[in-house]
This record gives structure tokens, sequence and C-alpha cells, in this order.
């Protein structure tokens, strides 16, 4: 089984120089959700992992550079996510290759990450439009609270707020932190929380949030852990949490996990990415 630790994280890597697909690194999502208490065949959520690839370039068939831009969707029920370095390695062994046409290098995309992720992977160039601030969303960054609590992930602070109002709103923080779990460098989202449900505890969503500031998971993972833990200790009728990462080597990802049957998020980018 491969892990983190035999990625090419951390690790001095040449650039390749001609199209290889044994590059993409694939990593079992069964041992962090069992850690978190999942049950893997009874999932309780849906989703994707939307990557946006801002560094893709081909030949085309009469040798002349191509440039792109692509978004991508990893279906949370495939049994791998796929590890990011890799990811931008696998993208950058297609410099120099030739192609007859666009068609055939997102055919060539979605077929090796299909591959590698175990289901259906989808490729289309261009990007979500940045959308900056939603009118819908309610920042909880500004609240004067009193913080010491930075890891790991504690779900202690996360409960109903006083009374039984039942509410359906949009909670969104951009002090989202953690670490990846093999070089230790630091990952940064913008989070939203749109649910159905008794009102949460704003304070304590803040806090739990800001408790993921010294943990170190990767960005799909954390985002199972928040809706989790959202899920247990809020009960909400319906979740849906995402996660807009910075970019880091030409990459961001944005994972998303909703109950069911929940309205599932507009593609969107941030300033920061």
């Amino acid at each position: 089984m491969n892990t983190p630790a035999d990625s090419s994280l951390g690790r001095e890597v040449a650039y390749p120089s001609h199209y290889d697909p044994s590059l993409l690194f694939p990593i079992p999502r069964l041992p962090s959700r069992e850690s978190i208490g999942l049950d893997p065949a009874a999932l309780p959520f849906i989703g994707r992992d939307r990557w946006h690839a801002y560094e893709l370039g081909w030949l085309d068939a009469y040798g002349k550079p191509c440039v792109a831009t692509a978004t991508i969707h990893v279906p949370s029920d495939s049994p791998n996510l796929v590890e990011s370095k890799s990811l931008k390695l696998y993208l950058n062994s297609l410099n120099s290759t030739r192609f007859n046409g666009p068609a055939a290098v997102r055919e060539c995309i979605a077929n090796d990450l299909s591959a590698r992720a175990g289901a259906p992977v989808e490729v289309e160039f261009g990007l979500p439009p940045i959308v900056d601030t939603d009118s819908d969303e309610i920042l909880i960054d500004g609240l004067d609270v009193s913080i010491d609590d930075y890891g790991p992930p504690n779900a202690s602070h996360l409960r109903h707020a006083p009374g039984e109002e039942m509410v359906e709103e949009i909670l969104a923080s951009a002090l989202l932190k953690s670490n990846c779990p093999v070089t230790g460098q630091p990952d940064w989202a913008n989070v939203t929380l749109r649910y159905r449900g008794p009102l949460i505890d704003r304070e304590g969503l803040l806090r739990y949030l800001v408790s993921y500031r010294d943990h170190a998971e990767f960005h799909e993972q954390c985002v199972e852990r928040i809706f989790h833990d959202v899920m247990r200790c809020c009960a909400p009728q319906w979740l849906v949490v995402e996660a807009r990462y910075t970019r880091r080597g030409g990459l961001d990802i944005n994972p998303w996990r909703g109950s069911p049957g929940a309205p599932a998020p507009i593609a969107r980018r941030d300033a920061r990415q």
C-alpha cells in the first residue's frame, strides 16, 4: 500500500523530459477514513476534489508549444487520492509530447488520472471565475475571541448555540491552516460550511478551525475530518464543507464533501488563489 512517505514529496526530483504517467502517485483514502471513524462501506458524504492547474503545456502535431489551464474533478468515492507533487511532475511530463489537438490532451490526462484514482476523473480546460466574497456567507474571522488551541483538531469546541433555533446559513473563514504530513510546509485555505439545522456556535467553530493550525494531514483528509466532526457534534440536517487551498507548484486543491441531496458548492476561485 502506498503511503505519503513513499511519494516524491520532500525529495529532490529531476523534471521529466518525456511523457510518463507512472509519475502519478496514488494514496489510498481508506486509512485516513478509518482513523477518524468513518465506515468506508457507508460514507456519510458525497463530493469531489477539484484541482485547478495553472501550468499545462504540450506540443501540437507540428511541434509548436501550446499552453492552457485546466480544472480536474476527482470523485470522493475513488479508492485513491493523487498526491499533488506527483500530479505537478506528471503534467510537466507533457511539455515535450505531441498531441493531435486539445481533445487528445484532455483524454490523456483523464485516462491517466482515472487509472491512478481508481474511478472516472473529469478534465476540462479553463478555470472557474474568481469570486472573492459571497453576500450569502457569514465571515466568522472577526469574532472577538481568545484562542490558544492550535492542535491537534479539537472537536470539543463544536457545539450548538443556546436555544433551539433552526437555520440555513453559510459560515466562512479564511483562517484554516494545516501542514503537509510529509514536508511540514503550511497549507492555507478559505473554508465554507453550509448547513441546515440547529444554530452552530460561531466562536466554537472558529476555535475548532484554528485547532488545525499545527495539524499534519492532506487537504482532502482535513475536509473529511471537518465534515465528520461537525455532523457528529452539531447534528445538522445536512452539511456541505468546502476548502479552497492556496496554490502551490502551479496547482490548487479544492475538496468539498456534502450530505447526499445537499446543494453542491458552485465552482469558484478566491483572490488568494
